[in-house]
């Protein structure tokens, strides 16, 4: 697996850009819209668990495990943005993730920030 199966975020000129900080150099906010959130609910297969189980007894990083995270991160992403872009927003600021156990039974990750208008200054 090489390094891009393991990364995220958004492309070049993203048509809603999201931020962790709680602005952007060379822009204002003229609107805040609200709470943005992107949310998904993963199970892992019983093979996976066994592998994952398996692999944890003689140590080392679980890639399918981390691979898996990848996407179920950006899924949560995607589902925030286009949120935010259905709203009206052009961009998400003090962007988060969460990450839960849900119900014994998966991995919930929530992404979530604040969605805005931004105008150039």
């Amino acid at each position: 697996m090489g390094i891009e199966e393991f990364g995220g975020g958004q492309g070049p000129r993203p048509d809603v850009l999201v931020v962790t900080t709680n602005d952007v150099p060379g822009h204002r906010v003229t609107e805040v819209i609200g709470e943005v959130f992107g949310l998904t609910v993963r199970s892992r297969h019983v093979g996976s668990q066994i592998g994952a189980g398996l692999k944890s007894l003689v140590g080392g990083e679980l890639k399918g495990l981390t691979k898996t995270l990848v996407e179920t991160r950006n899924q949560a992403m995607e589902r925030l943005v286009e949120q935010a872009r259905t709203r009206g927003a052009n961009g998400v600021l003090a962007f988060r993730f969460d990450v839960a156990e849900a119900a014994d039974v998966g991995t919930e990750v929530c992404a979530y920030g604040t969605a805005v208008v931004l105008a150039r200054e």
